[in-house]
């Protein structure tokens, strides 16, 4: 029989960054101009972090270093509540578009500052967009070099934004490592398709109870856990909206941000959850 999905520990994880660095709006909120905007990420991640605070589960927070310089109180908050502080890189700038030296520089920058914030060795990573894949398989033997155990830097399913969906579905370790494991954002396998259901705007778009029977097909028929993120501005119905973005990227962005809240509460309370380095040690994903 299919392992109880009550029984599998699944990764919850947040990608902690500001609204305005989302790759979809990176024409409306130039890079250069990060600084002049309302910082809005502190009060978000501090609404998730009583969330999960009321609904006793831990979490993974995967943080980009330029938050963590101008937050630093809000990292240490993470970490002291029993979150796993993890590396987002510095300021948000897609793998596929950096040279090897560059990233090697960017995963260690955001690594040091996290630890120095902490004190707590960082062993997870995420890349900006998911842009780890085909084009930067030098991406993962650079990490292991710099001291990293896990990415999570993968999502098995086709965007125009991001997306590998030729990419092995569970943990594994990818070519050019020989420790490290890449934990994929999880997907459904309908038909010749993989089907989203690891969080993000997917979860905001489909109905809750889509995500849900997704997660636990995951679980009770794959008996695989499974790996959910979210951002802190997906709470935030409030934030500001300029104008210039296209009409894709507004729908995508703005749709049922006043929902998140409940949704992932529910989430919480319907099924186990963990930090992604203990659930997948729990579940033998990790060496």
């Amino acid at each position: 029989m299919p392992p109880s999905s009550a029984r599998i520990i699944n990764g919850l994880s947040v990608d902690v960054e500001d609204y305005f660095q989302v790759q979809a709006l990176a024409s409306v909120y130039p890079r250069s101009g990060w600084d002049g905007y309302e910082s809005r990420v502190e009060r978000n991640t501090q609404l998730i972090l009583d969330l999960f605070s009321e609904s006793a589960v831990k979490a993974t927070f995967f943080t980009l270093g330029w938050i963590a310089e101008r937050h630093p109180d809000l990292v240490r908050r993470i970490a002291g509540a029993g979150h796993e502080v993890a590396s987002h890189g510095f300021s948000h700038v897609r793998v596929d578009s950096q040279r090897p030296a560059e990233f090697r520089e960017d995963i260690r920058k955001s690594r040091r500052i996290l630890e120095d914030l902490t004190g707590a060795r960082v062993r997870g990573y995420r890349a900006a967009t998911f842009s780890v894949g085909p084009r930067t398989p030098w991406a993962w033997r650079l990490l292991e070099e710099e001291g990293y155990a896990y990415s999570s830097s993968v999502y098995p399913v086709a965007r125009d934004f991001y997306g590998n969906p030729d990419a092995p579905r569970t943990a594994h370790t990818p070519g050019g490592a020989t420790r490290l494991v890449e934990i994929p954002i999880s997907t459904v396998r309908l038909g010749n398709r993989n089907w989203p259901c690891g969080g993000g705007g997917y979860f905001r778009l489909f109905p809750y109870g889509l995500s849900k029977a997704a997660i636990r097909h995951v679980n009770a028929v794959e008996g695989a856990p499974a790996v959910f993120y979210i951002h802190p501005w997906e709470l935030d119905p409030q934030q500001p909206r300029p104008t210039g973005a296209s009409l894709k990227s507004r729908f995508r962005h703005y749709t049922n941000l006043s929902k998140t809240g409940d949704r992932l509460r529910r989430l919480a309370q319907d099924f186990s959850w963990d930090r992604i380095d203990r659930a997948f040690r729990l579940a033998g994903g990790l060496h």
